[in-house]
């Protein structure tokens, strides 16, 4: 019998993108980024994130998950390796995008307004790695698990 193709988790993001339906409201914190896990199932797990100006990440992969994000409200960018250094990818309200198993990235908010975005993995994420890039390679510099970092 074959497997049911995986479902595309762009999609899946997309279900999630009402606040009003999600189990926790959408929250800022002006210290840092927060973060609230809305789903989770043997197929995936949905996060919610909100972002004031200047909050992001640092430069990190999911672990060997793949997924993908949705901005639901403000502008996003996106960095991701290439050539050796850093390039940018603006995301506005309503776009989003997929990425594979070995993706590493920087997400930030560098407008003026807040943001808010919906992030899926598949499968959940365990840990991540976080990376410095340093003459054009990335080195690893923490691994996070959850349950512990987050």
């Amino acid at each position: 019998m074959a497997r049911p193709d995986p479902p595309d988790l762009l999609a899946v993001a997309a279900r999630w993108a009402d606040p009003t339906g999600w189990p926790v409201p959408p929250h800022f914190d002006p210290a840092q980024r927060w973060y609230a896990r809305l789903a989770a199932d043997a197929a995936y797990e949905v996060w919610a994130l909100s972002w004031l100006p200047g909050q992001g990440t640092d430069l990190h992969d999911h672990g060997g998950s793949a997924g993908a994000f949705l901005v639901l409200a403000g502008t996003l960018t996106e960095e991701t390796v290439s050539g050796g250094r850093l390039r940018p990818h603006r995301l506005a309200a309503g776009t989003g995008r997929r990425f594979g198993v070995r993706h590493v990235h920087v997400v930030t908010n560098r407008g003026d307004r807040p943001a808010v975005s919906v992030h899926v993995y598949r499968p959940a994420l365990r840990r991540m790695t976080r990376y410095r890039l340093v003459a054009g390679q990335l080195l690893a510099a923490e691994v996070a698990e959850a349950g512990v970092a987050w």
